[in-house]
């Protein structure tokens, strides 16, 4: 009986059960990516939903004047993507083969308009009139690497007062720096893009320039030929470019 017990006890299995195994993490990854300083609100709204369809992937902005950044990567700095606010810097970094030329696409458009503090009380309604008296100090991007500096230039020598206002400009090192100048009262009146005075509730819109004074106001973007991470570069290109992102681009004054 006590046998017959012991035998029909069943035996412990000699196979122990595996534990479950966890899914593997994404491979962490920080993409750096060089914008212009005009791009700013827009994209730092754009990071966060960006990295929740990319679990791993860690943005990290590079902003400033599409000159000085592009001047940046072609001395060797990090960058995975360069989102420029002009042909011309892309076109440079595109000669020397420092982007990937396949990948290079043209994701936003923008206008440049003349604005003054929202209290100022200058009679002011049009670039025109920035020949008059009224304005002692007209903030705009330093002409050599600001973009909008570059589009303000054109405008004004379009209009014939670049040479009659030169003692009254004050060169900001960016564009984003122009509307600081402006909303401090340290310049009587900027020109910016229209993204850019779209942010600020203390500055008002006196103008917009007519598209034939400057040259047209497109931002390209591309993968850096560096980038050790040209997948994942792409991948935010694609983003950008996708309804999402336009959409968020639009929420901040840039055109299709």
């Amino acid at each position: 009986m006590l046998c017959a017990a012991g035998c029909g006890a069943q035996a412990p299995s000699d196979q122990q059960t595996a534990p479950q195994q966890q899914p593997a993490k994404p491979a962490e990854t920080t993409l750096m990516v060089s914008a212009a300083a005009s791009l700013t609100d827009a994209l730092n709204n754009l990071k966060p939903a960006f990295e929740r369809e990319h679990p791993g992937v860690t943005v990290t902005y590079n902003f400033g004047s599409s000159g000085k950044l592009a001047s940046q990567i072609e001395q060797g700095a990090p960058a995975d993507v360069f989102l420029s606010a002009s042909k011309q810097d892309m076109d440079r970094l595109e000669e020397k083969q420092l982007i990937a030329k396949d990948t290079r696409l043209a994701f936003a458009k923008n206008e440049l308009v003349l604005i003054t503090a929202g209290s100022s009380p200058l009679a002011l309604a049009s670039f025109e009139e920035l020949g008059g008296d009224a304005v002692k100090h007209l903030a705009v991007g330093e002409p050599e690497s600001v973009p909008a500096g570059r589009y303000a230039k054109e405008t004004l020598e379009h209009l014939k007062l670049w040479d009659s206002l030169s003692g009254k400009l004050v060169f900001a090192s960016d564009v984003r720096q122009v509307l600081t100048y402006v909303e401090s009262g340290n310049a009587d009146a900027g020109i910016v893009y229209a993204s850019d005075a779209a942010i600020s509730p203390k500055v008002k819109v006196i103008a917009t320039a007519k598209p034939e004074w400057h040259k047209p106001i497109v931002y390209p973007g591309a993968v850096v030929a560096a980038s050790r991470q040209a997948d994942t570069a792409k991948a935010f290109l694609e983003y950008l470019t996708s309804e999402k992102g336009k959409a968020i681009l639009q929420t901040y004054g840039f055109r299709e």
